[in-house]
């Protein structure tokens, strides 16, 4: 099951009954005694997808597994919530979104940052125009990881699998961005490996054009000791905001409000700079309120599989950039 799988044991145990876990693949029985849930049923991936109780899949396989793991449960009849990536390349990510489309299956990509309050301020203020035209947008992932852990999992030492800075490590910082700023039409990168002897990249630099005109600035890196909480700045003709951690520490836009400080519980906690699991679960618990909301009433979920698209089409843009040393065009923001 892994630690990011429970992690999202421990959110549904906060669902107020919500949602029943019925069954779970990966991990070990001791694990799921240690979440509470020693009553659930244990077994192979395909006993899960196939369960006859089980509604709804969470895909939280290593990353290069995504892909596949999501079509299977499509296929058997399940909705399906699953950890980013969406998938790791864009054929297979397209594939989901048609065939979710053709099955009319429900499919939602955990995004939780997007959820986070300040956020949501801040992005509901750029689309209503008041914080003026965007200008420059940057975020700084300067993080470490140490031997240990990519010892633990050998796939995080491929970039075919995922397991590069860019597509593991700093998928949410871009992801936000991209989110705030609006769509972007060009890239240009460079990805290198610096702190060890891998296939995967672990530092990341990316220059970004939007849809708007604005521009981007990216880096991304889990060889930069002692590792440091993800930054990010918007830029527009009317101000500025600044947030490390997801907390705002700069916010210069006159009359217009700054978003409230976080309440006990729902603000970002801890930054995973140099421990994966030191990310607190606040925003996860926002992001599965809102697929319980979404899978109840018929609606889009806040992070659809089109939106889980579009992160990968940016993320494999900056790779082929990086890999032909040439601007790359994704569209033109439509």
């Amino acid at each position: 099951m892994g630690s990011i799988g429970l992690r999202h044991v421990e959110v549904l145990g906060e669902l107020d009954g919500a949602v029943r876990l019925v069954a779970v693949s990966g991990g070990t029985a001791a694990e799921l005694v240690e979440s509470g849930q020693s009553d659930v049923r244990h077994g192979a991936p395909e006993e899960v997808i196939s369960h006859p109780d089980v509604d709804l899949v969470v895909v939280c396989t290593p990353s290069g597994l995504h892909g596949h793991n999501v079509l299977r449960a499509l296929h058997a009849g399940k909705d399906v919530v699953v950890e980013k990536p969406l998938s790791v390349d864009v054929e297979s990510a397209e594939e989901i979104v048609r065939v979710a489309d053709d099955l009319g299956r429900f499919v939602s990509v955990i995004s939780q940052r997007r959820l986070e309050p300040q956020n949501q301020h801040l992005k509901r203020l750029l689309a209503e125009g008041r914080l003026g035209r965007p200008v420059l947008g940057e975020t700084f992932c300067h993080w470490y990881r140490d031997d240990d852990y990519y010892s633990q999992a050998g796939w995080r030492t491929q970039q075919d699998q995922g397991g590069g800075s860019l597509m593991n490590q700093g998928l949410h910082s871009v992801d936000l961005l991209a989110w705030l700023m609006g769509p972007v039409t060009h890239v240009t990168a460079e990805c290198a490996t610096l702190g060890r002897d891998m296939n995967a990249e672990d530092t990341t630099v990316a220059t970004l054009r939007f849809a708007s005109g604005a521009l981007g600035l990216v880096a991304t890196s889990t060889a930069t000791p002692p590792g440091l909480p993800a930054t990010m700045s918007v830029f527009t003709s009317k101000g500025t905001a600044e947030l490390n951690n997801g907390t705002v520490v700069r916010w210069e836009f006159a009359g217009q409000p700054a978003p409230a400080p976080a309440s006990e519980g729902s603000g970002p906690t801890g930054s995973g700079a140099a421990d994966p699991l030191a990310i607190g679960q606040a925003g996860h618990l926002a992001q599965w309120r809102d697929i319980v909301e979404a899978y109840r009433t018929g609606r889009a979920p806040a992070v659809t599989a089109r939106d889980g698209l579009a992160t990968v089409k940016l993320l494999c843009g900056m790779y082929e950039a990086a890999r032909t040393g040439r601007q790359v065009r994704l569209g033109d923001g439509s």
